[in-house]
């Protein structure tokens, strides 16, 4: 590092294979606008998902070009919608257990696991680090940093149940991808912001994504 150069910390955001893409995208999107930086890691099962879900490929030698596509594009599958810049973002190779993420010495502010599917869940809360997502988890666990678990599934099994509670005795935040209707949604953006916005709110990142709760009935009826 030169000398007066601020060191980089950036937060650690997990893409898992759940279904809830436009989750993920709403958490970057606010992540930047915020002015933090990014590290992105994208797990080989998110990408069939995010095929699936928008028809957008995400492929680590033009993960950039990618990226900025699916940033673009609304939770309304509509492309174009958002004008998103990603120059604070590095981008991890799921497969790369070298990776800098990899390390309790790497600094970050922590990681966010947006959306978290049960079978991520498991691995984090069993520190199986079978790929750099859940070692990266892991070492957010065992280093002491905020690690906000976005878990989008639905029933959920005693199983899955009992996973949860190990990540929250860890440290970890649960926070399921559950959506409110208090804040006026009228439009699926809206429900997704609200989730994303929730996320942020966990990891301490000041947003706007929704309209918070005031204390005065009927205000999301009202809200423009």
């Amino acid at each position: 590092m030169k000398p007066g150069q601020t060191q980089r910390r950036p937060w650690i955001v997990g893409v898992s294979g759940a279904s809830g893409t436009p989750y993920a995208a709403s958490v970057l999107r606010a992540l930047l606008a915020a002015g933090e930086s990014v590290d992105l890691v994208v797990s080989r099962a998110s990408r069939l998902t995010l095929l699936d879900e928008t028809g957008l490929p995400f492929r680590d030698a033009h993960w950039q070009d990618d990226l900025r596509e699916w940033l673009a594009r609304g939770a309304d599958g509509k492309p174009g919608t958002f004008d998103v810049r990603i120059e604070d973002v590095r981008h991890w190779s799921a497969g790369d257990l070298a990776a800098g993420p990899s390390s309790g010495s790497y600094p970050s502010k922590g990681m966010l696991i947006v959306p978290a599917s049960t079978a991520c869940v498991a691995g984090v809360a069993l520190g199986l680090s079978k790929d750099l997502l859940q070692r990266a988890a892991s070492v957010t666990l065992k280093e002491g940093r905020k690690l906000v678990v976005a878990v989008r599934e639905t029933p959920l099994s005693g199983q899955t149940l009992r996973h949860l509670v190990s990540l929250d005795d860890a440290g970890a935040t649960v926070l399921p991808a559950s959506p409110a209707f208090y804040a006026g949604a009228t439009h699926i953006q809206d429900l997704v912001d609200f989730v994303a916005g929730r996320v942020l709110d966990a990891a301490g990142v000041e947003h706007g994504l929704y309209r918070r709760w005031e204390g005065e009935l009927g205000g999301g009826s009202r809200a423009t």
